[in-house]
């Protein structure tokens, strides 16, 4: 069944607050596999420039993928079909243990591709006190649709 294209242009509500801990910063750099030190020791963050350990590059696929603008049922997404098909951010700044974000997700492209639906979703993630510090592009692909 094709994606409802009303949702193309939607932006829901802001997710709940999650913090950036150090613990999952290092499970996921762990996860990875990158030993880089600035994400797991506080003195190596701080002395390449960071207050305090830094999330790797990929980190906010953890609070920016998933959530209402996915799982609500008048889209239509079947996520037993789905694959994930790009993803990029634009960063102001790192992610940061001790970060308070939320993410504010809009669904800007859905499209057919064959037989499958292409769906695009931008994220932007912000501090609770409302500072950019990263703009999530992912690209989501439903099999089969």
């Amino acid at each position: 069944m094709a994606l409802n294209r009303d949702f193309i242009g939607r932006t829901f509500p802001p997710s709940e607050p999650y913090e950036v801990s150090r613990v999952k910063i290092r499970e996921f750099a762990d996860a990875i596999g990158d030993r880089n030190p600035v994400y797991r020791d506080p003195e190596a963050a701080k002395a390449a420039g960071h207050p305090d350990v830094i999330a790797p590059p990929t980190f906010p696929i953890v609070v920016s993928l998933g959530g209402p603008a996915i799982v609500d049922p008048e889209l239509g997404l079947n996520l037993a079909m789905v694959v994930h098909g790009e993803q990029h951010f634009e960063y102001r700044r790192p992610l940061q243990a001790g970060d308070v974000v939320t993410c504010t997700s809009t669904i800007t492209e859905i499209k057919a591709i064959g037989n499958n639906e292409k769906m695009t979703i931008e994220t932007d993630i912000t501090t609770v006190e409302g500072e950019l510090i990263v703009k999530t592009f992912n690209t989501l692909v439903e099999r089969g649709a």
